[in-house]
């Protein structure tokens, strides 16, 4: 399929055939496509300035207001954010930042974790066959089950800092259990080891709160975001307390730099995005839409509903099953999309936008292809 245009929950071909978007960008499109609110800040941005300066030489509102509004809204000590192109690299300045404010060289990860491609990154993904073909990578690094609550003790003295996603994406959207991220918090507090929890995914709404870690009584020492901040633009962020973020101002100094990160129109479409599921319904709605969603997708081939708000992954029996049903959607008008880790996943991520009445539209599609594949 080839794109022409889109616009709210709908992507449309060269030939006009309109195809409901249940996926948004893989999570990185939480107002759906060309929201005007977005449009609106980034063409007011445009006839402003881009690209003038290195971000933080010359102060640039856009950047500087979206890091005030992330602070307002996030618990203490996440308070100074630093913008960057993308999640993975919002990954790799967390990933040294970490090492550089603890001394300590030790990073543990979880099994089947996905943090991106870049070769920090990849140290701490979680499927070996992932990156056996990139190696050697980034040394000391370990790894623990998912909701294993005894593995939290391989956390000791050693480790500079373990990383997780609040909600395992690649692995099938896997959620943590009997209060898993609290213990790993308070194991990590215990030893001075620093928590990171990458919310490239479950943030911005995606989870029925601003962020998915408020749902789990577990506040990290970095705050790892991306995708849809960014509102449909490439962005990604890691916020932590000042005295943490400052000691990247010295030895070395510059001790983590980007030519492009907090660019201005960027950053402007990103507080335009971050303002208006802030100041609207759209939160709260997310997870009565989840709601919708779970009663709409009763069928024998569909084995459980994994995830929360709208973020979930409908299992079947099979991968094929799973290929069967993506590809026959995309021919019926319906985007879905495959998990990285877990074959027998059909991601669901649609806008935070998406009204109840394109929701049902979307599973009656989707409940005629599965009577169709059984």
């Amino acid at each position: 399929m080839q794109v022409s245009y889109a616009e709210g929950s709908y992507i449309y071909d060269d030939n006009k055939k309109a195809y409901l978007d249940f996926v948004a960008g893989v999570s990185a499109c939480p107002l759906g496509h060309r929201h005007p609110k977005v449009i609106s800040a980034i063409k007011t941005q445009l006839d402003k300035y881009l690209h003038v300066m290195v971000y933080g030489e010359y102060i640039q509102e856009p950047a500087v207001e979206l890091s005030k509004l992330l602070a307002q809204y996030l618990p203490k000590p996440l308070e100074s954010t630093y913008l960057t192109n993308s999640g993975t690299e919002a990954v790799e300045g967390a990933l040294k930042l970490a090492k550089r404010f603890t001394g300590r060289s030790e990073i543990i990860a979880a099994k089947k974790a996905y943090h991106g491609n870049t070769m920090g990154s990849m140290s701490v993904l979680g499927v070996e066959k992932q990156k056996q073909a990139f190696r050697p990578l980034i040394p000391d690094v370990h790894f623990i089950a998912f909701n294993n609550e005894a593995d939290i003790q391989k956390i000791t003295t050693k480790t500079a800092a373990v990383i997780l996603e609040t909600i395992q994406g690649g692995a099938g959207f896997i959620e943590p259990k009997e209060g898993y991220l609290e213990k790993v918090r308070q194991r990590c507090t215990a030893v001075g080891a620093i928590l990171i929890l990458d919310e490239i995914q479950t943030g911005i709404g995606r989870t029925g709160t601003l962020f998915g870690f408020e749902h789990y009584n577990c506040t990290p020492d970095i705050l790892v975001s991306g995708k849809g901040l960014g509102g449909g633009l490439p962005i990604g962020a890691f916020t932590a307390s000042k005295k943490m973020m400052d000691c990247l101002m010295d030895n070395p100094k510059l001790g983590h730099i980007t030519t492009f990160g907090g660019h201005p129109l960027i950053a402007a479409a990103a507080l335009a995005t971050l303002n208006e599921i802030i100041n609207s319904n759209i939160i709260s709605e997310t997870l009565e839409k989840e709601m919708i969603i779970r009663e709409q997708l009763q069928h024998p081939l569909i084995t459980e509903i994994r995830g929360k708000g709208l973020m979930l992954a409908a299992i079947t029996p099979s991968a094929e099953i799973t290929n069967q049903v993506i590809l026959k959607c995309q021919e019926a008008g319906l985007i879905l999309f495959w998990l990285l880790f877990e074959p027998c996943a059909i991601r669901i991520t649609p806008p935070l936008t998406i009204t109840n009445k394109e929701i049902i539209e979307g599973c009656k599609l989707l409940i005629d292809v599965l009577d169709q594949v059984q």
